[in-house]
């Protein structure tokens, strides 16, 4: 007997919702793992330090574009040159006599500063290793804008995902008794944890 047409297509977005999210369903479940059992996995921080000075020439060009609280792109070139890796200066504080950049990252953190008056720049970055790296990207915390869309746009395909799973159980429930006793009990635990063992 053939397939209702609406079946076919029914199976179609569940098998390729299915294959997108698959990826991102592995990464997401370990790292709820690991991030259950964070106090049980140990890390020990690689902390790299810099401590550099601002060439005279371009220690004047920052002085005077601090009443603009803006860096000037030679600077900017420097800075990057020293701390060998590109950065942003949207985020950039100032004061008195001082510029602070906060460099955060999945896995890690950083910052530097600089001395308005004497040059001197400060340099710090911390890297927590990748187990830390994943369970960040699992959070979203300081990923940035593309890796945002990409979990709105997973969770929404694991939606898709869910609930084409649902219909197609709907569809088999006569052949298979058992269907809706799991399914109900796949709502039902997380209910009764939540009632009886969270406080």
């Amino acid at each position: 007997m053939p397939l209702p047409t609406w079946l076919g297509t029914l199976r179609q977005w569940h098998w390729i919702s299915s294959a997108l999210c698959l990826a991102g369903m592995l990464l997401f479940a370990i790292t709820g793992i690991t991030l259950n059992h964070a106090s049980q996995i140990s890390a020990k921080p690689r902390i790299v330090t810099l401590d550099a000075a601002l060439p005279k020439p371009l220690l004047a060009e920052l002085q005077l574009s601090a009443a603009q609280q803006h860096i000037p792109l030679s600077v900017h070139d420097w800075i990057e040159q020293q701390l060998k890796q590109s950065i942003t200066t949207s985020n950039a504080e100032w004061s008195a006599d001082e510029l602070y950049i906060a460099l955060p990252r999945p896995g890690g953190d950083g910052w530097f500063s600089i001395d308005l008056e004497s040059g001197e720049l400060l340099y710090e970055s911390t890297d927590r290793g990748w187990i830390a790296y994943l369970n960040d990207l699992h959070k979203g915390r300081n990923t940035g804008a593309a890796w945002s869309w990409f979990i709105d746009i997973f969770a929404g395909i694991c939606v898709a995902f869910s609930f084409t799973g649902l219909w197609l159980l709907i569809r088999q429930t006569k052949m298979r008794p058992s269907t809706w006793p799991v399914t109900l009990a796949g709502l039902v635990i997380p209910v009764l944890i939540m009632l009886l063992f969270i406080h």
